[in-house]
């Protein structure tokens, strides 16, 4: 059912105790941020409140006060299996789709527990009891702000406001992708100023805090950047002789599809993994350029501006091929020459390889 206003979502949260929170595999900072922001708020109203993931948070936000609560869920754990059974609600939180809940997923469906799902991605699916759900919003943490502002918003300290406003910051590129509106920023005036928080530490503790194997992947997949269509979509790969070269772990990939679209021409970026499994693809872009269809049909979703997919069972040299070529069906780009044969997608995926030592 779908709830129409801040308010309802709010009478609702206020109406069950026990509430467990969960978010999507491989949590950014706005499913971190969110998931935090919100237990705070709720633990000042009285509510008891566990978080529980299918994976743990990157060290890139343990920074957030609260990180060290969150659980990551082991099948068997007894405190876990107790809070899944007696928890009235389960808040899913920045997904719309229980794939992306892992392991968490079967639990939270077959449960007693009603499901509220807030979140602000497109095309959620229909099985959750409730949903405030809007994906004209910046973020997931956006919307949290609002439910809180239509309850308590005294109780914004800095505790709530530093996880919210991470999930702001994160999930906008630092303000700077076109969901960012004149209410996105009177959002985080209003925890700035309410939450009494500098913009600056957190900035700081995001982007400032990097590990030295993180920049030397950086390097490399800066070293590796390739561009196709005219200089409008720009791509790199990371494989996993390139992570073991750098010394790195798949956490220190954070942000590095950022830095292919701050190419000069480029609109549209992608960042290839390969993996033992297949490939993940990561796709951003600027304005008018929307790339959520693009990962749609090879089985991801996501934003306008910001969306992935795990392409399973392909390799690296397939899915440079058949993701890259399928962008004139997607954005606005001319047909390019032929698309690259097997062994053209072979020869340039052993080349970028080539450059894993």
């Amino acid at each position: 059912m779908s709830i129409a206003s801040a308010a309802d979502a709010h009478a609702l949260l206020d109406a069950h105790d026990p509430i467990l929170l969960t978010t999507h595999t491989s949590p950014d900072g706005d499913a971190i941020g969110s998931e935090l922001g919100l237990a705070h708020y709720l633990r000042a109203r009285g509510k008891s409140v566990t978080i529980l993931n299918d994976d743990d948070l990157p060290d890139h936000l343990a920074f957030l006060p609260g990180a060290e609560g969150v659980e990551v869920f082991a099948e068997g754990a007894f405190e876990q299996k107790k809070a899944l059974a007696e928890a009235e609600l389960a808040v899913v939180l920045d997904t719309n789709a229980a794939e992306r809940l892992g392991a968490l997923a079967e639990p939270i469906r077959q449960g007693g527990s009603e499901v509220l799902l807030i979140d602000h991605h497109t095309e959620p699916e229909d099985w959750f009891d409730h949903a405030f759900q809007r994906d004209t919003a910046a973020a997931t943490a956006e919307l949290l702000c609002e439910v809180i502002e239509a309850g308590d918003p005294a109780l914004i300290d800095p505790e709530v406001a530093t996880p919210l406003y991470t999930g702001l910051m994160t999930d906008t590129g630092s303000f700077r992708y076109s969901s960012v509106t004149p209410q996105v920023h009177r959002t985080t005036a209003t925890l700035l100023e309410r939450g009494s928080i500098a913009p600056a530490p957190i900035h700081s503790a995001l982007y400032d805090n990097r590990s030295l194997a993180s920049l030397r992947l950086l390097g490399r997949a800066l070293g590796r950047i390739r561009l196709r269509y005219d200089g409008f979509v720009g791509y790199t790969s990371i494989t996993p002789e390139v992570l073991e070269a750098a010394g790195a772990g798949s956490e220190d990939k954070h942000g590095l599809v950022s830095h292919v679209l701050s190419v000069a021409g480029v609109g549209a970026a992608l960042l290839f993994t390969e993996t033992q499994g297949g490939t993940k693809v990561s796709f951003r872009s600027e304005g008018d350029t929307h790339v959520d269809g693009w990962a749609r049909s090879f089985g991801g979703g996501g934003h306008r501006n910001a969306s992935g997919a795990y392409l399973e069972g392909y390799s690296l040299e397939r899915a440079l091929r058949d993701v890259l070529d399928a962008a004139p069906q997607f954005i606005d780009v001319e047909e390019e020459g032929p698309a690259l044969s097997d062994g053209e997608a072979t020869e340039l995926a052993a080349a970028m390889k080539a450059q894993s030592g």
